[in-house]
């Protein structure tokens, strides 16, 4: 099956809302102690297959979480961008009616047994062999990101009046001046062991999980 093609076209960087303060009635102003500041966002610009547009977001956080789950470089960014837009296009195993879309069921029986980011007693290279596997079979069947012919791009750049040159790459700006810091890609590497290490096992399966007879766990009437 030859796979959708989500056209990029611009890139440009914003920062996440972040509610400063907070006045209850009648009371003092009140600062969150989780507040930090706005955190860096980039907005890319889309066009569908079905020319519809739209702005993908990837926080900078993003790319800190797609390093740290996978052992993926942090100076890596293209490979961590390539697995964050593409990721979205991954099947839902818990989607009910995916046993009718072929290509995503057959993707599914494929990477059932890769190991994830919550598999114990896994190497990072197994983890991140495994998840960028799962991102190549997505980008071969199912959908995958491409940037939009330069000049096409240029030529949209005259329309509004812009006097900036086109890149060869839109994501240039991105890849260009994201940097992250390996302290902190390590200290959610620490937080991930962690989760891993006091996770639950698995749960024995019983009647009671799901009667017979019902969908998604509701008791007959």
């Amino acid at each position: 099956m030859t796979p959708n093609v989500v056209q990029a076209w611009d890139a440009e960087l914003g920062y996440s809302h972040v509610h400063l303060a907070n006045r209850p009635p009648g009371g003092p102003v009140e600062i969150p102690s989780g507040t930090t500041g706005g955190e860096p966002v980039w907005g890319v610009w889309t066009v569908n297959p079905i020319g519809q547009e739209g702005v993908w977001f990837i926080q900078h956080s993003m790319l800190e979480w797609r390093s740290s789950a996978y052992g993926i470089d942090p100076d890596d960014v293209e490979t961590l961008l390539d697995v964050c837009f593409h990721e979205w296009f991954f099947p839902n195993p818990n989607d009910p009616l995916i046993v009718h879309d072929e290509v995503a069921t057959q993707i599914l029986r494929e990477t059932r047994d890769l190991p994830s980011v919550w598999t114990p007693g896994v190497s990072d290279e197994a983890r991140r062999d495994a998840h960028l596997e799962k991102i190549r079979l997505v980008k071969e069947r199912v959908a995958r990101v491409e940037a939009a012919p330069r000049q096409d791009r240029q030529d949209a750049l005259l329309f509004v009046g812009s006097a900036r040159v086109a890149p060869s790459d839109p994501l240039e700006p991105i890849k260009a001046h994201t940097r992250l810091d390996p302290i902190r890609v390590a200290g959610k590497k620490q937080y991930l062991e962690w989760r891993r290490a006091t996770a639950d096992g698995p749960v024995t399966p019983t009647f009671e999980l799901k009667p017979p007879a019902t969908f998604r766990g509701m008791v007959p009437g």
